[in-house]
């Protein structure tokens, strides 16, 4: 039995679970098969038959119009039957146990379910509890991991950059609470980018982030010099517990995302964000909107790679 229980007996995906763990000859797999998915979308007939008779069961048990409307649009691009379950105001709410719900969905013949949920390890739960011929991918679970967004951003990081061998990478704001943050810290150095840096106050970013490998800056123009590629996170205040910042305005004052302030990167840098954005709070709209923003193409991309993953899982 393999350690890592995203695998099977061969090394292949079966699920996705979290970017941590993950061998790198799998990110690639899964990179170079969204690569050939980019275009799906600029046909006439945006479909390919790879899952085709396959149902996918959307199970958001947390909101998020963009993750999962991404993954409706992928599944549907590879032919799926998807039904979209909004459980936050369903079943759970009635008292029934989540495996409870799990159970009852599995009997109506799924073949995937693609997972959000507030509470950190609930895709993994799911995973151990499900039937061989069922395949879990996690759509986010609680301040874990946010693993097809982590990919997603690489995927845009390898299409701009080509290359992560020589990269520095900085990531800004709100990383304590950001699972987004830490799939793409762990994307990125098991792709070997040398240097990933985070950046923001002693109050948002995790004690034990230098374990990690990553360099902390609490001065945005120090952090931000020299480097490539910029992320900016939003400020999750509802993940908060206590006042962390003295008001979103002196955030932006120090921590957001300036034309002056991204003035110190290389001047090729590219900004990406993985939304939904803060205008004013994290992000100048003349940077969100200018010239060296990927925010956009962050999105299109993000369907391809969720193609990509949906279709490893469900031939393994």
């Amino acid at each position: 039995m393999t350690a890592n229980p995203q695998l099977n007996r061969s090394g292949e995906l079966t699920h996705l679970l979290s970017i941590e763990g993950l061998p790198a000859p799998i990110l690639w797999q899964i990179l170079d098969t969204a690569r050939s998915f980019v275009n799906v979308g600029e046909r006439e007939v945006k479909k390919v038959p790879l899952l085709r008779g396959k149902s996918v069961f959307n199970l958001f048990f947390e909101a998020s119009t963009r993750t999962r409307t991404t993954f409706e649009i992928a599944a549907k691009r590879l032919s799926a039957d998807v039904i979209n379950l909004n459980i936050a105001t369903s079943s759970q709410n009635k008292g029934e146990r989540l495996l409870d719900t799990v159970d009852n969905l599995a009997a109506m013949n799924a073949d995937m379910f693609v997972v959000r949920h507030a509470q950190s390890g609930a895709a993994h739960f799911i995973a151990n509890h499900v039937a061989p011929n069922i395949h879990v991918i996690n759509a986010g679970d609680g301040r874990h991991e946010h693993p097809t967004q982590g990919l997603l951003d690489v995927f845009t990081i390898r299409h701009y950059k080509h290359d992560f061998s020589s990269l520095r990478v900085a990531i800004v704001g709100d990383v304590l609470h950001s699972r987004v943050a830490r799939s793409q810290i762990h994307a990125l150095s098991i792709l070997g980018c040398p240097e990933i840096r985070a950046i923001g106050p002693s109050t948002l970013l995790p004690r034990d982030i230098g374990a990690l490998g990553v360099h902390v800056y609490h001065d945005m123009h120090a952090g931000l010099k020299d480097v490539d590629v910029v992320t900016m996170l939003r400020l999750q205040n509802e993940r908060m517990q206590g006042p962390l910042l003295p008001s979103p305005q002196e955030f932006f004052k120090n921590y957001g995302l300036t034309p002056e302030k991204l003035a110190v990167a290389r001047p090729d840098a590219i900004v990406l964000h993985p939304g939904p954005m803060n205008r004013g709070i994290e992000i100048d709209s003349s940077v969100a909107d200018g010239k060296q923003s990927v925010i956009l193409p962050q999105v299109t991309f993000g369907i391809a790679v969720r193609m990509a993953v949906m279709s490893i899982v469900a031939g393994n």
